[in-house]
């Protein structure tokens, strides 16, 4: 851990909190984790993935992350997306079965009433800093997290731009790229929401965080070059980390001990937690030299994880 990072502090977490959405098919449920003591605490939007396990992709999941980023002086909000697999909706239901657009909209939601939330969890009172946002994203959430950093789709001929300025930094996990001809037929004919991603206006403070075995054969023809496209069709500033023998879950972000994962490595998610915590610090705290310590750390290891650059 870099020298700056202030000691681990006992996290509490609260859940299930309810925030009513109009027209929305459910209640949008929330987790919110947190340092026992501290303020001004900067805000992390953390947006799950799909997958096989019911329960990761919901409230639930990304305990290794979410446990270490409120350790370290985050308040960390995990919504369960409409697409979880703990919902049982309607297969017909407007936007089914991945909610792309409800997606984003829930982080929207959480963002207008953070004074619903405070009453929630009293806890939390006055204790926010809520000019301190960032949005992460694994996989989904990663395609989740780019249109609210500013990338935009093409749907029905119209552009959609679902960026919100609330929003000052990001970390996207295994993301997905660019659409076209990268994707694989499968994906372009039931997910054509893929099909027009644009990252040229994704102009917010961003780290792309890839694995370099991460093929996603389902998903792309481009192989694990694909999950680079945020960091390379994207303007600056960006910084992407790529994590050697990754593959998909990144080691194991998802959950403590998940079988599904392909490429468990403990050192592996410490890392990824460390340097994504880092980042985000020292975005939130410009000067702060977590970031920095951060990367030198990775380089000065005799056998690297992975390494970074920057734009």
């Amino acid at each position: 851990m870099s020298e700056n990072t202030r000691g681990e502090t006992p996290v509490f977490s609260v859940s299930p909190i309810t925030l009513t959405v109009p027209g929305r098919p459910v209640d949008l449920q929330l987790r919110v984790s947190a340092p026992v003591t501290g303020g001004d605490l900067p805000i992390v939007l953390l947006s799950h993935g799909q997958g096989h396990s019911n329960n990761l992709s919901s409230l639930n999941g990304y305990a290794p992350l979410v446990n270490f980023w409120a350790a370290y002086g985050f308040v960390v909000i995990q919504p369960t997306h409409l697409s979880s697999s703990t919902l049982t909706l309607d297969p017909n239901t407007p936007g089914a079965p991945m909610y792309w657009r409800s997606r984003a909209e829930d982080m929207t939601h959480i963002l207008d009433q953070l004074d619903v939330l405070e009453s929630a969890v009293p806890q939390l009172s006055g204790r926010l800093d809520r000019g301190k946002v960032a949005v992460v994203g694994h996989s989904m959430g990663g395609h989740t997290a780019s249109v609210l950093l500013g990338a935009r789709l093409t749907v029905d001929g119209t552009e959609v731009n679902l960026a919100d300025p609330r929003i000052t930094a990001g970390v996207l996990l295994a993301a997905p790229g660019r659409g076209g001809d990268a994707l694989t037929e499968f994906v372009a004919q039931n997910y054509s929401f893929f099909s027009t991603t644009d990252f040229a206006e994704m102009t917010t403070p961003t780290l792309i965080v890839a694995g370099d075995k991460d093929a996603s054969a389902h998903l792309t023809v481009n192989g694990p070059d694909w999950h680079t496209d945020p960091y390379f069709l994207a303007p600056g500033p960006k910084s992407l980390l790529t994590l050697f023998d990754a593959e998909h879950g990144l080691g194991g972000i998802s959950g403590y001990d998940v079988a599904e994962t392909t490429d468990e490595n403990p050192a592996r998610v410490a890392a990824v937690q460390r340097l994504t915590w880092a980042y985000l610090r020292s975005e939130f705290f410009p000067g702060d030299p977590a970031w920095r310590s951060a990367q030198d750390a990775l380089a000065a290891g005799a056998d690297p994880l992975g390494r970074v650059e920057s734009k």
